[in-house]
């Protein structure tokens, strides 16, 4: 597998996208995009993260371009650089939240020209090309790293979960995703209905509590089978689900290839070899 970085562009989105590699994509505009079949509105200028086999669909009002970024994990590991830009649960992994960051025009301008120079250095691949990429890398993960927490910084202080019921489901979901995949035991334990929990979860976070759930096991499935050299059964069984091959089916429903064949294409990060 190549640990190459790349640029695509194109006008017309409309259609979904997937990858094996990272990609960091960066539009301006109005309309509506998804990430795995959510729908989010959009308006202005945004710059969206995602992890290998998250799909995208962009559906803009205008004409404008959307720049597009791949790099493979290994390339820039993430992981090595978590504490750097702060990647590790906010720029790639946070199911409550809108996954795409509002920028600034001016960041939004300066984002577009570090992609044409990265583009420029792939093109000429010249000795000190890799190590000029990665700084280029790292300072847009450490912008946007910046803009997100500022807005996610502003919401904290003064716009918490107005709904008791949201917020409390969303504890109890990161205790129990592991062990608990039925919506009836969140809501038993919430004391309401399932249909009064569906509203509120789905009025708070614009996702039914089943998909948060699904969502959360896919999650840790796709980084266990990505920072580690544990067996599919082994992140089958530590995942709460007593077959494999149920996990597999389950897996392959939510991102479109088996546990096994995801990381045959994404692949091992060299995190892993770490923790051997």
């Amino acid at each position: 597998m190549g640990k190459k970085i790349e640029s695509y562009y194109t006008s017309d989105f409309s259609s979904e996208f997937t990858t094996e590699n990272y990609s960091v994509a960066l539009w301006k505009g109005t309309g509506v995009f998804s990430v795995d079949t959510i729908n989010y509105a959009y308006c202005g200028y945004h710059i969206l993260f995602l992890s290998p086999y998250q799909k995208l669909r962009l559906l803009s009002e205008s004409d404008e371009k959307v720049s597009i970024l791949f790099f493979h994990g290994d390339y820039y590991c993430i992981e090595y650089h978590k504490e750097e830009v702060a990647c590790n649960g906010l720029l790639f992994n946070n199911i409550y939240l809108n996954p795409a960051i509002e920028l600034t025009k001016e960041n939004y301008a300066y984002i577009l020209e570090l992609f044409d120079h990265i583009k420029q250095e792939e093109s000429e691949k010249h000795p000190f090309s890799e190590s000029i990429i990665k700084t280029y890398i790292q300072l847009i993960l450490a912008i946007c790293s910046k803009q997100k927490s500022s807005i996610e910084g502003g919401l904290m202080s003064t716009e918490k979960i107005p709904n008791k019921n949201a917020s409390e489901f969303q504890k109890l979901l990161e205790t129990y995703y592991k062990t608990e995949k039925e919506l009836t035991f969140y809501s038993s334990r919430l004391n309401i209905t399932n249909n009064t929990l569906s509203k509120v979860v789905k009025k708070e976070f614009a996702k039914t509590p089943t998909q948060l759930i699904n969502e959360r096991v896919i999650l840790e499935s796709k980084k266990l089978l990505h920072l580690t050299y544990r067996s599919v059964k082994e992140i089958a069984s530590e995942l709460g689900f007593d077959d494999e091959f149920y996990f597999s089916r389950y897996f392959k429903k939510s991102v479109g290839y088996s546990p096994k064949n995801y990381r045959e294409k994404v692949g091992i990060s060299v995190v892993a070899k770490m923790s051997m």
